[in-house]
């Protein structure tokens, strides 16, 4: 069995992204029904040295969208982070956004192969776009995703397994 790049990673974070956004639909419900500040949301954390459900919905976008960039310009810089201004519709809007722009990303195939540097400070690691992709951003991007995910859960937002997976792609 062959699995194109796309498939391995444009529609598994298209999968995952639109059930995010299904998850801040339900946090936004939650709070409407619990009479809680969605604002207070944004601002959740599930432990006090970690970053708050804002910086985890941004980087679920940085992991994903901007990452199938870089596979096209050749370098993948630390964006400048905007999560603390974000408010809980500015998220739901970032998730958007992602969604339309990973559904307009049809060409990653096209990709395999190139170069790509992973630019910090003055350090550079190279990879090949896929391995870029399938073992940096991929996991960066589940990791983000789920604590998102536990985040809203811990702020007792009923969402389960089943809308953390979202939406299957199962055979027609």
């Amino acid at each position: 069995m062959t699995i194109s790049l796309y498939d391995a990673t444009v529609a598994s974070y298209l999968q995952i992204a639109r059930a995010a956004s299904g998850w801040l639909d339900k946090g936004l419900d939650h709070c409407r029904k619990t009479g809680a500040d969605p604002e207070a949301l944004t601002g959740a954390r599930l432990y006090a040295d970690m970053l708050p459900l804002a910086f985890q919905i941004e980087l679920v976008n940085h992991h994903s969208l901007p990452a199938i960039e870089c596979c096209r310009t050749g370098v993948f810089r630390p964006p400048p982070l905007t999560f603390s201004t974000l408010d809980y519709a500015g998220l739901q809007k970032m998730i958007a956004d992602t969604i339309a722009g990973l559904e307009a990303a049809g060409e990653i195939d096209t990709l395999e192969g190139r170069d790509v540097v992973f630019a910090i400070g003055d350090r550079k690691v190279s990879y090949t776009a896929e391995n870029f992709l399938l073992s940096f951003s991929w996991p960066n991007f589940y990791f983000h995703a789920t604590t998102a995910y536990d985040i809203l859960r811990g702020q007792g937002v009923k969402i389960g397994k089943y809308d953390f997976l979202g939406v299957l792609r199962m055979k027609e």
